[in-house]
């Protein structure tokens, strides 16, 4: 039976183990950081593998004979171990990546090729914003004093940054929620990534409903030279595949 590594922690690689699990053997890898999705089929690894050498040793010793990199759009360290770790152990990869949000109608993008050219905008686009970027890359804003801001984290935690505020949640979020929650802020700009998806698209309805402007961070590239497909579908089509 094949045996496939999913590197996973989105709705798409659970989705993908669940149509996958009955057929060959799959194992799911999360890293720690997002909740375990609920009746995921196959066996699961939790943790980081040490780098690309690390993941091509645990591809090598595991005896996998394919790899679905289906992690967040902004996992770029973990996509690009993958793709070093699988041309080493000589293994197909296929990177699953959601199709990217679009601007509609009604929208105020403007985008920015990285976090810190995001910091350096927002002081020009609105004195009071909301941060749903995730925990991660909110040092970047460590350097912007004038701009007050509401971020929204998975747990409490506290951040050395200038004035801001912490409100928790997990999607999905609602759009009459996040309408709410932008009116009582007084929110005057949203900044997140071009994530895509459903989980948290809400949040942009809320700002075209309330005519703010989106500073949006483009996603990284998909590793030159690894093939990608934007549907879980198509994966499980990859995965029949020679």
């Amino acid at each position: 039976m094949p045996r496939l590594l999913i590197l996973g922690g989105t709705s798409e690689a659970a989705e993908l183990a669940r149509l996958l699990a009955p057929k060959i053997d799959v194992v799911t890898s999360l890293a720690g950081r997002t909740t375990t999705p609920n009746g995921l089929p196959g066996a699961i690894r939790i943790g980081g593998f040490g780098g690309a050498e690390g993941l091509e040793a645990y591809l090598r010793a595991e005896q996998f004979d394919a790899v679905i990199d289906a992690t967040h759009p902004f996992a770029a360290r973990i996509s690009a171990h993958a793709a070093q770790a699988c041309a080493a152990a000589g293994l197909r990869l296929l990177a699953l990546r959601r199709p990217s949000w679009l601007p509609i109608p009604g929208d105020r993008w403007i985008m920015a090729d990285s976090m810190a050219e995001a910091a350096r905008m927002l002081p020009s686009l609105g004195h009071r914003a909301f941060l749903a970027i995730g925990r991660q890359e909110l040092g970047a804003f460590a350097g912007v004093t004038t701009v007050w801001l509401l971020i929204r984290l998975l747990a409490p935690e506290t951040l050395a940054l200038p004035e801001h505020q912490i409100v928790l949640g997990r999607g999905p979020f609602s759009l009459a929620d996040e309408t709410a929650l932008l009116t009582e802020h007084g929110i005057k700009v949203v900044v997140t990534k071009e994530s895509g998806g459903t989980a948290t698209y809400a949040k942009i309805e809320a700002a075209r409903t309330l005519s703010l402007p989106v500073l949006m961070i483009r996603r990284p590239p998909v590793v030159a030279g690894v093939e990608a497909v934007a549907e879980v579908a198509a994966a499980v089509g990859w995965v029949g595949r020679p």
